[in-house]
C-alpha cells in the first residue's frame, strides 16, 4: 500500500504539491490524473525519495522509501524512460540493475521476453531506441525485482495502440496477484480502462478521487442516466413509464434516469430486445476532469457550471 499524508512540496514561494492525501490498495491499480505541470511527477519523486517533502509524508508498505533495504526488490519505479544511460545496450540496462539487486542474469532474459524487446533490440544502445522501446525497457526495470508496488509516471507514453493495450493488459494482471499499481497521466481515457480507482490533481491540489463509478455518478451531478436503444423504443418508453422511470428521446435511443442494470431489468421483464446498454454520461467524466482542472489547462475548460461531489468522491 501507498499511504500519502499532508504532503506538501515548496520551491521558494511557488507551491508545487499543496497538503494532499490519498492512498493507492493492494491489488489495485490507481490511476494519478491531472494536466501538465499539475504536480503528479514531483509527488512520485517524493515517493521515491529523489525529492525531499517540505511538509508531510509517503510511506510504502508502512515504510518511508530510503528505509527499505535494497528497494528494486519491493517498489518498481519508472519517472523517465529517457533517463536511461544512452551509451549502454538494453540488455547492458537491465543486467546492471539485476546484479545491483542481487539477481540472477536470467532475470534479465525473462524481463525482455516479458516486455517483448526482441534479442536484436536488446543488443542496440538505448541512444538508438525510439520512445516507445525506451518504455518497453524501462517497465522492465521497474519489473526486475518481483516488486510488491509499481509506481509508474506516465508510462504510455510513445506507445502505439498494440503496446497501449499491452501495458494495459500488464498492469491488470499485476494488480489481480496481489500487486499495487500507481500509475499517473494526463489522458484520461488512457488511464480510466485501467484504473480501479482515480485521483484528480490540479495546481498541487486534489480536486477529486473515487472509483470510475463514482466520478460519472458526480459529472451527471449525483444522478444515474442510461442511453439505451431498443428494436421498438416506443415498447420501452412505455415500459420504463409504467415503473415511474423518466426517458427522453435521445437521437435514435432513449437517455433514462436509472442506472443500466435496472433499465435492463425493465426491458428482460417485457421481453423487449435491446441493441445498445450504457451508462449515458461517459463524456461527463472528461467534462467533469476539464472543469476540475480548468485553471491549470491551457486552453481552459468548457465554461459550465461545475456540478456538486457526491458522498464518496471526495476533493
Amino acid at each position: 500500500m501507498i499511504h500519502v499524508e499532508g504532503l506538501t512540496r515548496k520551491y521558494g514561494s511557488f507551491t508545487a504539491v499543496d497538503d494532499i492525501s490519498f492512498e493507492c490498495r493492494q491489488g489495485t491499480v490507481t490511476g494519478f490524473l491531472g494536466p501538465n505541470g499539475a504536480g503528479k511527477t514531483t509527488t512520485m519523486r517524493v515517493m521515491v525519495g529523489l525529492t525531499p517533502a517540505t511538509h508531510g509524508q509517503v510511506t510504502i508498505g508502512g515504510h518511508h522509501y530510503r528505509e527499505i533495504p535494497n528497494p528494486g526488490r519491493h517498489v518498481g519505479v519508472l519517472l523517465d524512460a529517457s533517463a536511461q544511460h544512452a551509451g549502454r545496450t538494453g540488455r547492458e540496462v537491465l543486467l546492471l540493475s539485476s546484479r545491483t539487486m542481487g539477481l540472477p542474469d536470467s532475470r534479465v532474459e525473462e524481463m525482455l521476453e516479458r516486455v517483448s524487446l526482441e534479442p536484436a533490440e536488446a543488443k542496440r544502445t538505448v541512444r538508438n531506441y525510439s520512445l516507445g522501446m525506451r518504455q518497453r525497457l524501462g517497465i522492465a526495470n521497474a519489473l526486475l525485482g518481483d516488486p510488491q508496488v509499481l509506481i509508474l509516471d506516465e508510462p504510455a507514453n510513445g506507445l502505439d495502440p498494440a503496446g497501449i493495450r499491452w501495458m494495459r493488459d500488464l498492469l491488470k494482471g499485476y494488480a489481480a496477484q496481489g500487486g499495487t499499481v500507481l500509475l499517473s497521466s494526463h489522458l484520461l481515457h488512457e488511464v480510466e480502462q485501467v484504473a480501479d480507482e482515480m485521483v484528480v490533481i490540479g495546481r498541487g491540489r486534489i480536486v477529486a478521487r473515487g472509483t470510475r463509478a463514482q466520478l460519472l455518478r458526480s459529472a451527471s451531478g449525483g444522478l444515474a442516466t442510461t442511453l439505451v436503444t431498443a428494436v421498438d423504443n416506443e415498447q420501452l418508453h412505455r415500459a420504463l413509464t409504467v415503473k415511474g422511470i423518466e426517458a427522453t428521446a435521445a437521437g435514435a435511443s432513449l437517455r433514462v434516469s436509472a442506472e443500466p442494470i435496472d433499465v435492463g431489468r425493465v426491458a428482460a421483464e417485457g421481453s423487449i430486445v435491446l441493441t445498445d446498454l450504457r451508462a449515458g454520461n461517459e463524456d461527463g467524466l472528461e467534462e467533469l476532469f476539464l472543469q476540475l482542472t480548468a485553471d491549470s489547462q491551457r486552453e481552459g475548460a468548457p465554461q459550465q457550471p461545475a456540478q456538486p461531489m457526491p458522498e464518496g468522491v471526495n476533493p
